[in-house]
């Protein structure tokens, strides 16, 4: 055997070795981290208080990491508050009308959506037509749920927040005035009240207006019914052109020394 050879066979063995001893090394260390990971698991299940905090020292790592990364703190729940809704769950006659408003007044359909089906599901127990309520969300805010007017309406609806306070009780005080669904309800809630005292739909708008007192409601009622009517016609499925307003809608006009509303239901 030749020099060149044995040096050959002498680098095999030696690479067969520590092959060997590095499977053997590997083996054992693997072993090793099983028996701890089932060590930790044992642990965990005896010692619940160690998981949760295990659990909210993990959690907290990733916030701060989340935070870190994109500048502000991940909240998977910020959806649960956002009034909104896909337009294509409606029904057929619902989804005509959001879309329909949502192209005349420049509103995402989403949110749309959500006010046109909650407007429908009031409707069975206010008794009122439901593209009455949207009439008159249309033509008091032109849906900015955030709208107020000089005198102190506030919402989609427009309510006279202090005048029906305690309409708000049940939704946690005034502020709610400002969440789309309850300043609906409680539009609505005044709404009624106003036709059942009046007598009539057009009368009724009067009231809710607050120019049941005075001669010149500045057209609103008129405004209103005809909304009313076009949004009637679209959901029964007619085409029914649009014509935008050149502004967005300001607040319908109130009396805003006497408040004809407070009065009628202070008397």
């Amino acid at each position: 055997m030749t020099a060149s050879e044995k040096f050959t066979l002498g680098l095999r063995s030696f690479a067969t070795v520590i092959t060997k001893g590095v499977f053997e090394i590997t083996h054992s260390s693997f072993a090793l981290i099983g028996l701890a990971v089932i060590f930790g698991i044992i642990t965990l299940t005896a010692r619940p208080e160690l998981r949760q905090l295990g659990e909210v020292k993990l959690f907290s790592w990733l916030q701060t990491r989340q935070i870190v990364e994109t500048g502000f703190e991940s909240q998977l729940d910020a959806i649960d508050r956002a009034t909104a809704s896909n337009p294509q769950d409606l029904p057929k006659q619902q989804a005509a009308v959001a879309f329909w408003l949502s192209k005349k007044y420049r509103v995402a359909p989403e949110p749309l959506s959500a006010l046109v089906a909650e407007a429908y599901k009031i409707s069975q127990h206010s008794k009122l037509d439901p593209t009455l309520i949207l009439a008159v969300m249309a033509v008091e805010s032109g849906f900015n749920p955030f709208a107020q007017s000089p005198v102190g309406a506030q919402g989609l609806m427009q309510v006279m927040t202090h005048v029906h306070k305690d309409k708000y009780e049940n939704f946690g005080g005034q502020f709610a005035a400002f969440d789309p669904v309850t300043n609906l309800r409680v539009g609505v809630k005044v709404l009624q009240e106003c036709i059942q005292r009046a007598g009539s739909m057009e009368g009724g708008l009067r009231y809710y207006v607050g120019a049941a007192n005075i001669e010149d409601d500045g057209g609103y009622a008129g405004k209103v019914m005809a909304e009313h009517t076009r949004l009637q016609m679209v959901a029964k499925g007619r085409a029914v052109p649009i014509f935008r307003p050149q502004v967005a809608p300001a607040p319908a006009p109130r009396a805003p020394e006497s408040e004809t509303v407070a009065a009628v239901f202070n008397s």
